[in-house]
């Protein structure tokens, strides 16, 4: 079973589904879902967040698609919408980061982004 995500005319999704494994039968799944519903139709990895695979597998696509991602055709990746405006894309995973990094102290923190820093809960 393989993930397909439908994009609009600006490369955001729309939906994602589930359909065929993209070798089933010797289809181009992507070209066959996607001429069906006349939109462009991007294969998907459930498995896959921050360009890491969470079963230890290749990543494919940087993250698994959501409504509202951008499909990014520069990095070949999906990128979720920006959590923060001060917050940056790093395009090697294709997640957003804060400014500063999370304190790795054991404690809990919240993104206070008046003042572009993490506060203690």
């Amino acid at each position: 079973m393989a993930h397909y995500a439908f994009l609009d005319e600006n490369n955001i999704v729309t939906e994602v589904i589930t359909g065929r494994d993209e070798n089933e039968l010797g289809i181009d799944w992507e070209a066959y879902y996607g001429e069906i519903r006349n939109q462009v139709c991007k294969r998907t990895s459930y498995n896959t967040s921050c360009n890491t695979h969470r079963n230890g597998g290749v990543p494919f696509r940087k993250n698994y698609a959501g409504i509202g991602y951008l499909y990014d055709e520069d990095i070949d990746g999906f990128i979720s919408p920006r959590i923060f405006p001060s917050w940056l894309l790093d395009i090697d995973t294709g997640c957003w980061e804060a400014p500063e990094p999370y304190p790795n102290d054991g404690k809990e923190y919240y993104w206070d982004e008046n003042n572009l820093s993490w506060e203690q809960i």
